[in-house]
């Protein structure tokens, strides 16, 4: 991909205290039950979501990097609850789940003996929310339950064997790979942005591009292990099954719609100044978008970068491969 697009030529930029973050990030994974057990015997353990979260904010303050990277370690261990069974295959098992994490945040607290998914879901929300405005507030909720919709529909497509059409595809990938990380730029950053930018048709063209750009590359990095377990909910896997491409073609055509995706999101950036002039945004308005934006055009590179030192996408051997966060699912009744 470093070849094929100029915006990802230039290796990413490090948090100069991402060592020290990375300790902090294990010890509180382990303490709050995400990660059990020897790290590398797990997908979630693996990951080295510091890593990524050093890599977006190679500036910012070493506090708010780590409650970034401690969001991005609660996502990806309700991405293993969501996508392995037994919710895997069961829309109303995920809407389950997803319902007992929402009431917790909405009342503030998780409820007696809840598991490690809720607890720390509250924790962070607690963190993060204080300092945000209620409309900030109420559009990070949406985005979750975004993301329960698009997991939802992936489980059914499981469950029935369905394989989205390239174009059922694209709007459902959005939604599944966790759209409410991008909203949590803002609070990193110490920064809110106005709703009616957001709205824009530039802004959402930028916005979309780039958490398509990302989506797609994960799909190129987790192409075989979803393959070795029968998931079709990877853009290769789609492309293929739509036009009977062969696997080595599926991820070229994949790299290509990547560049080209990548290109609209540097190109949404570059009319972006006239946008804001329409808009008559303040001085402190203008800086804070183009704080954002300078993260959201980074963060396609950053990931790519976290991509090829994280070992998330390793295979296991099954006694080896261990899902810490399934026993949420046990303990929340999913499924009953």
């Amino acid at each position: 991909m470093t070849d094929r697009a100029a915006p990802l030529a230039a290796p990413s930029a490090m948090h100069p205290e991402s060592w020290q973050l990375g300790a902090q990030v294990e010890a509180w994974a382990r303490g709050r039950g995400l990660v059990l057990g020897d790290p590398d015997t797990s997908p979630l353990g693996r990951a080295r979501c510091e890593r990524l979260a050093a890599r977006v904010f190679p500036d910012a303050d070493l506090t708010a990097v780590d409650l970034f990277a401690r969001w991005l370690t609660w996502a990806l261990a309700l991405d293993d609850t969501l996508d392995h069974p037994p919710l895997a295959d069961s829309g109303s098992a995920v809407h389950a789940l997803y319902d007992d994490l929402l009431r917790a945040m909405r009342r503030g607290h998780a409820r007696p003996g809840a598991r490690p998914l809720e607890s720390a879901l509250v924790e962070l929300w607690q963190a993060t929310s204080k300092g945000m405005s209620r409309d900030w507030r109420r559009r990070f909720m949406l985005q979750l339950e975004a993301h329960r919709d698009g997991c939802a529909e992936e489980a059914v497509n499981r469950r029935i064997r369905h394989v989205p059409t390239p174009a059922e595809y694209l709007p459902l990938r959005r939604r599944a790979c966790g759209p409410f990380l991008y909203d949590l730029v803002e609070p990193v950053l110490g920064v809110e942005l106005p709703a009616r930018l957001l709205r824009t048709p530039c802004w959402l063209t930028l916005a979309e591009s780039v958490a398509d750009v990302v989506a797609w590359s994960n799909d190129l990095a987790s192409h075989e292990m979803e393959s070795e377990r029968g998931d079709v909910h990877g853009l290769p896997a789609v492309l293929a099954a739509a036009h009977g491409l062969p696997p080595e073609r599926a991820a070229a055509a994949v790299a290509d719609r990547v560049a080209a995706r990548l290109e609209q999101a540097w190109t949404a950036a570059r009319r972006l100044p006239e946008m804001l002039d329409r808009l008559q945004l303040t001085v402190a308005q203008r800086a804070a978008a183009a704080q954002v934006v300078k993260i959201l055009l980074d963060t396609p590179r950053a990931h790519l970068d976290w991509l090829a030192e994280s070992g998330r996408y390793e295979s296991a051997a099954p006694a080896q491969l261990r899902l810490d966060a399934l026993s949420d699912c046990r303990a929340l009744g999913v499924g009953r």
